[in-house]
């Protein structure tokens, strides 16, 4: 078929809808897809045996396996993932992982199959009204009836799951517009829409505005999200705070946009972040919002959130602007451009004494959580000194793809990156069982790369067949499992406000390195501090696959930490 459609413009060539949606990835540069076959796909499937020299499937044991691996692909490389999916079930099972999508502005595009055209309401076998059910967790989603749509269809659907904020779309294709042919007339990448405009215009008035706010800034404070890796904006950021000597904190999805030993990164916010950044959030004359959405775990309660700051927001979403945080001036637009314009715009500044502040309250934080949770002398492991031995083994160059829980809390705190697209982690809306498969994504995205899933005992039994998935691709993640015996962030929580009542949180598990040779995945598992490093570096030095799982203290808490309920400043060591 390649070299059919290699043939002069002039000759009019017949494809079928299949053939023209696979050519239509090609054309958009798709390399790996990840997928899993049914009823209602089978005829695109049965074009993509003709495409294996071209296009790698993925097959995944699971639909909601597909789509964290493909938000890792995208997460890890900078590129769209790529899923495929059946009608009904199928596509239902793509749901959650659309939803985690959407809240983290990753861009995916979903092909899923739907029953033929004339079935469609009638509920036939393995029907289901996707395109209802996935309207509020997708940035755009279209059914295909008429085969000629597909090219401009999928053109449309990579512009708008890559360009501006990007996000999870999707696009559901009955079985007889896969079937039918139509004349090929080629594909075209889409660059406009009309009712679309990806990237707000950048109005000089508010840059002014900002940098006059900054330049008379006595405590201003940064604090930047995912929109800077978003927006390929790290060596912009960069460059601001630098001139501007201001001290800069980063939420879950902003981390590795900054390396986190930058003498002007004082540390994560948010609800298990650092002290010193919530802390001085309302000391600040002046905070400077980058590309984050001031998340509800980010700010806390809002009446007490920064009430003595001027607000400046950089956003490309128009739609954050004044959603949760009143602005005192907004700065619409990418950040990769309203940056530079308001760093030309600022005046060189001396803030040292303000960042000795950050400082002191970083020397109490270690004194009196992180020096125990770091380097215990003795008791049963903790999840930071794993975190801390990974660090010295990896120099920090490893990505990190981390689950929902304590461990990913206690990940984010202590994991230390050189580079961005390091931290990989679920954060708006708190998936368990994203890691292990976005691990497989994140590998396959950036395979020269040591990819590490963090993932805890509970988290990694939610989607645990994708070591199948493993398996199969030979795809050679490293697997660490920190087992606390426990539903520890729940536990965490009826310690500490439902007066110890362990409501359904002991959990039991398998013997996970058993079941990890089950599939042909070499592992240990070690209990004793003396045995962590040499399993570690076992770990990472193995060629393929490998599991490790470490027996941690069973009733560990991750602090500081922010009580629901309660402001930034609020903020408990102990």
């Amino acid at each position: 078929m390649e070299a059919i459609l290699e043939q002069e413009k002039s000759v009019q060539v017949t494809v079928s809808g299949s053939v023209a949606l696979l050519e239509s990835l090609i054309a958009e540069n798709v390399q790996t897809i990840f997928g899993y076959p049914g009823g209602a796909i089978m005829p695109i499937y049965d074009a993509l045996y003709d495409y294996n020299e071209q296009l790698t499937h993925i097959l995944v044991r699971h639909e909601q396996g597909a789509i964290h691996a493909a938000q890792g692909f995208a997460r890890a490389s900078g590129k769209t993932g790529v899923v495929f999916a059946t009608s009904g079930p199928g596509a239902t099972n793509l749901v959650t992982g659309l939803a985690d999508a959407m809240i983290d502005s990753t861009p995916v595009v979903c092909i899923t199959g739907q029953v033929f055209s004339h079935l469609l309401g009638t509920d036939a076998f393995q029907e289901t009204d996707v395109i209802n059910i996935t309207a509020p967790v997708t940035k755009w989603n279209y059914q295909v009836t008429n085969p000629e749509e597909i090219p401009a269809v999928l053109a449309k659907a990579f512009y708008i799951a890559s360009s501006g904020r990007p996000g999870p779309v999707l696009v559901d294709i009955t079985k007889d517009a896969q079937l039918k042919t139509f004349e090929w007339q080629g594909y075209t990448k889409c660059a406009h829409i009309r009712s679309y405009r990806p990237k707000p215009h950048v109005r000089v008035e508010f840059i002014d505005a900002a940098a006059a706010l900054i330049n008379s800034a006595k405590k201003p404070f940064v604090i930047f999200g995912q929109g800077v890796i978003l927006g390929k904006a790290e060596a912009e950021f960069k460059a601001f705070i630098e001139k501007g000597g201001f001290p800069a904190a980063w939420t879950i999805m902003g981390m590795s946009a900054l390396p986190t030993d930058h003498p002007l990164g004082v540390g994560m916010l948010g609800m298990h972040g650092n002290y010193a950044p919530n802390v001085l959030t309302n000391e600040c004359d002046v905070l400077i919002a980058v590309g984050m959405r001031f998340d509800d775990r980010v700010t806390g309660r809002l009446d007490r959130y920064a009430k003595q700051a001027k607000i400046i927001h950089l956003d490309i979403d128009p739609a954050e602007i004044d959603k949760m945080v009143a602005t005192t001036v907004p700065v619409w637009g990418d950040c990769k451009e309203t940056l530079p314009l308001l760093t030309e715009r600022l005046q060189k500044q001396d803030h040292s004494d303000w960042l000795a502040k950050f400082h002191e309250l970083a020397l109490k934080e270690h004194e009196v959580v992180i020096e125990q949770e770091l380097f215990p002398e003795s008791g049963q492991l903790t999840m930071g000194e794993v975190i801390r031995t990974v660090n010295e083994i990896t120099n920090g160059e490893a990505i990190i793809v981390t689950d929902v829980g304590q461990h990913q809390m206690v990940a984010c705190r202590y994991a230390k990156y050189q580079q961005s697209k390091s931290n990989i982690t679920s954060g708006g809306l708190g998936t368990m069982g994203f890691a292990l498969p976005a691990a497989i994504g994140a590998k396959l995205g950036a395979p020269e790369r040591q990819v590490i899933a963090v993932i805890g005992d509970g988290g990694v039994q939610m989607t645990i067949q994708e070591l199948g998935t493993i398996m199969q691709s030979k795809v050679p993640v490293k697997i660490l499992i920190l087992n606390n015996q426990f539903l520890g962030m729940v536990r965490q929580w009826q310690q500490l406000f439902h007066d110890k009542r362990y409501s359904f949180v002991n959990i039991e598990s398998p013997d996970f390195v058993q079941v990890a040779k089950g599939y042909y995945i070499d592992g240990q598992k070690v209990s004793e501090r003396a045995s962590l490093r040499a399993a570690l570096e076992t770990m990472l030095a193995h060629q393929d696959a490998y599991l490790l799982e470490v027996m941690v203290g069973k009733e560990n808490n991750v602090f500081p930490m922010v009580p629901q309920g309660c402001g930034v400043a609020e903020i408990r060591l102990k």
